[in-house]
């Protein structure tokens, strides 16, 4: 097995715990209300939203994917990280065993944050994962973080 590794920070000029709360806490609702494109739903099948929960993600019509099963690694609310792993589906597309994303939201001086992902792809074997598959998944996370950040800043009360 081989791990790929990439990284990704996206400032914001929302509240660091308001985007937390968004993108993590919230996001099993909140996504799919948002972007129904991309998540239809999200179903839980074991657990209760914290360490251990195994979710299945059903995507929208504006996907590739039809679903893709997540196990949640860590979750610390007080220092704004989250760990989650796909750990099945065919966002695998057959050559991954695993994608585990690593999220940290920094607060920045200036009341906002910087949203930090970093994205490990654990393959089948020695198989090399095609860059254009990669750019495409930051730009699907970019627009989903945007729409996010766009939803917090219109609704500062949730």
């Amino acid at each position: 097995m081989v791990a790929i590794t990439y990284d990704m920070e996206v400032p914001s000029s929302a509240p660091a715990a308001k985007m937390f709360k968004a993108m993590v806490l919230d996001a099993d609702t909140l996504i799919p209300k948002i972007m129904p494109q991309a998540i239809k739903n999200v179903e839980i099948l074991e657990g209760d939203g914290g360490v251990g929960t195994v979710k299945i993600i059903h995507f929208g019509e504006g996907s590739h994917y039809t679903s893709a099963k997540h196990r949640v690694e860590a979750i610390d609310k007080e220092n704004l990280t989250h760990t989650y792993s796909i750990i099945e589906g065919d966002a695998l597309a057959g050559v991954l065993e695993s994608i585990t994303y690593h999220i940290k939201i920094v607060p920045t001086e200036d009341g906002g944050c910087i949203c930090k992902n970093r994205s490990i792809y654990n393959t089948k074997g020695e198989v090399e994962i095609n860059d254009e598959k990669i750019k495409e998944g930051k730009e699907k996370a970019m627009a989903m973080f945007k729409a996010i950040e766009a939803y917090v800043q219109s609704n500062p009360d949730a």
